[in-house]
């Protein structure tokens, strides 16, 4: 005997009454305002997104409204005022070469990422690949993943003093540890279905690592140098902070000791910016390489 249909348009129910069965039921149950894994519009997004800003705006604001020093809550010495922060931009920009600076910071870390890229990819893609191989250099892995980055400050200074090159060492060596083990799981992760499919029509296991597992392994790998390009973000300021000269660091210190104190702030913020930015030219170009993970 079948179920009998509801009355909102044949779903299915259970004898008895209650909850429809199936997706309907879903769908029919009470809306909250929070809800999980739904779907909510772009613009909605946008507001929840701005909110949280906006009220770190105001508590700033406030924390450094008023005229004189001691009439604030924290002193423009340790918190300038948003405002202040503004309008200390042009002295920065003329005064401190900003561009310039940025411009040595970036190539600091673009040739930290390519000397790292030289050795993670080949060595990931054969511990990926080659078991013996993984067992080999997992232990060196796994030491990385455990060693503190700031460590390798000192490290590296003592090996290649505090000139440029132990700048793109320790960069070089900062990406290296995060970069080898998103790509041996990118290509670990390819299922042996596809091994034993290339195998079954005569594939040899060299033409299984380049036609099967790297094709395949290709947009997960992608993401993780997309990934790791950030990180060098995270460490330019502590291996330019170490030995004062050019780049963002460098201006960081020299806004620490002899002002203004603003530029601390601004050299921060554009250091977020610009890495925001740089990751978006990462996405448009994976959106072009790998149009079917556009969705994901």
């Amino acid at each position: 005997m079948s179920e009998p249909a509801s009355a909102a348009g044949g779903e299915p129910t259970p004898r008895g009454g209650g909850v429809p069965a199936g997706t309907a039921a879903w769908r029919r149950r009470p809306s909250f305002w929070l809800a999980i894994r739904e779907t909510i519009p772009a613009w909605q997004g946008w507001v929840l997104g701005a909110l949280p800003v906006l009220a770190l705006l105001a508590a700033w604001t406030l924390a450094t409204a008023g005229g004189a020093p001691e009439e604030r809550w924290i002193s423009p010495t340790i918190l300038p005022s948003p405002w202040e922060v503004i309008r200390s931009f042009p002295e920065l920009w003329f005064d401190r070469a900003l561009t310039r600076n940025l411009l040595v910071s970036f190539g600091r870390v673009a040739a930290g990422f390519a000397v790292a890229l030289l050795i993670a990819f080949p060595l990931g893609v054969m511990m990926g690949s080659f078991t013996k191989v993984k067992a080999a250099f997992t232990p060196l892995s796994v030491f990385g993943a455990y060693l503190p980055i700031p460590a390798l400050v000192p490290l590296t200074l003592s090996l290649f003093g505090t000139g440029e090159l132990q700048k793109v060492i320790f960069l070089a060596l900062a990406f290296l540890i995060y970069l080898l083990p998103l790509i041996v799981s990118a290509v670990d992760g390819v299922d042996d279905v596809y091994l034993k499919t290339a195998y079954t029509l005569g594939a040899d296991r060299w033409q299984a690592v380049h036609r099967v597992l790297l094709p395949i392994a290709w947009a997960d790998i992608f993401q993780a140098l997309r990934l790791g390009f950030g990180v060098g973000w995270s460490y330019i300021l502590l291996v330019e902070m170490v030995d004062i000269g050019k780049g963002l660091g460098g201006i960081i210190i020299v806004s620490q000791r002899r002002g203004p104190r603003e530029h601390i702030y601004l050299v921060l913020l554009l250091i977020v910016v610009v890495a925001f930015f740089t990751d978006k030219v990462w996405a448009a170009l994976g959106r072009r390489l790998f149009p079917y993970r556009e969705a994901k």
